[in-house]
């Protein structure tokens, strides 16, 4: 743990135990030291650049849950102390909406939600991160109506938008008139989870071969999304990938970072960051296509077991995807 405080043992150590200090024992002022001056951190809401922003939102956050418990569930890490632990923190948050939020005066409701959290740390500082809340839950355990909230967050974020003319062409998923490129045989005699997660994804959601669900997935699998969604068995995930499939039929999705740890004897941990764009132009639980370009990004954890997944977390950014397609934004793309 070379530059780190020497009271951390390891990495999973320093996470967990910066976490309850700014958090439960809030310590906030913490976060100078544990991260860097110009950290950049990406949620639901996009790139927020700089600690003083990161200790603005951690006090906005306690504020509204005074009480507020974090319960960490697991902690996939890989990486060094010479170029920097990557480490994705699965953790559920529980506290009473006391105060008052973004989202407005205390409901005084007890809410239950859970986040990933992606650092990359180096000498006691995390310097990047991908944090992603389940905040459309949030939002519904509150009382509020989500399709309202996210008709009004995304005005709100259209109005401080410049003026913009939007342009964008076909997603890459098929260039011209071809088909998806195929990836690079497996080496059938060595298991590599990062190869397999990719192809899984590529073949699953760029392919639309959906029946590879049955490739991947154990049939007792088990599935923890956003917005409550808790499948069981590969037939429900395969309804959940065909929903997201037809609300956007043009698709693109792009596997951004995979790692994780373990052995072929006791299974992999993993963690993969993907990123995806599409158009609203399909029938599905957003309601009427609105032809809107969407852009969706996720962290996903896995539980693989003999060269299967047999439990899988998975969160995306669906409140500020329902805020791309509720807002009443005169610069969006006309319906299609």
């Amino acid at each position: 743990m070379r530059g780190f405080e020497p009271e951390y043992v390891d990495i999973v150590d320093y996470i967990a135990r910066i976490t309850h200090r700014i958090w439960e024992e809030k310590e906030i002022g913490y976060i100078y030291d544990t991260y860097r001056h110009n950290a950049r951190v990406t949620d639901d809401y996009g790139l927020q650049y700089g600690r003083d922003k990161i200790v603005a939102d951690t006090v906005h956050t306690l504020n509204a849950f005074p009480d507020a418990r974090l319960y960490a569930d697991e902690i996939v890490w890989a990486g060094d102390d010479v170029s920097g632990f990557h480490t994705s923190h699965r953790t559920v948050i529980v506290g009473t909406n006391t105060g008052f939020s973004k989202y407005g005066p205390p409901t005084g409701r007890r809410v239950v939600v859970w986040c990933i959290a992606n650092c990359v740390a180096l000498e006691n500082e995390i310097f990047e991160e991908h944090v992603i809340y389940n905040n459309s839950s949030l939002i519904v355990q509150l009382g509020l109506d989500l399709r309202d909230t996210a008709r009004a967050f995304g005005n709100q974020a259209a109005e401080l938008r410049p003026p913009i003319e939007q342009r964008f062409g076909e997603a890459e998923r098929v260039l011209g008139q071809g088909k998806p490129a195929h990836l690079p045989a497996l080496d059938e005699n060595k298991f590599s989870y990062q190869d397999f997660l990719r192809r899984s994804y590529h073949y699953i959601w760029n392919w639309r071969n959906v029946g590879k669900v049955d490739d991947a997935y154990t049939a007792n699998f088990r599935f923890h999304g956003p917005t409550g969604r808790e499948f069981f068995g590969r037939g429900e995930y395969k309804s959940f990938v065909l929903s997201l499939l037809a609300t956007f039929p043009d698709l693109s999705l792009t596997v951004d970072d995979v790692y994780g740890m373990g052995n072929p004897e006791d299974g992999y941990l993993t963690s993969t960051r993907w990123s995806a764009v599409g158009t609203h132009r399909g029938f599905g639980i957003y309601g009427q296509p609105t032809g809107r370009r969407v852009y969706l990004w996720g962290v996903t954890q896995h539980r693989i077991v003999n060269g299967r997944i047999t439990e899988e977390w998975m969160m995306f950014n669906e409140f500020e995807v329902m805020q791309q397609i509720y807002r009443d934004d005169p610069f969006s793309s006309p319906a299609a």
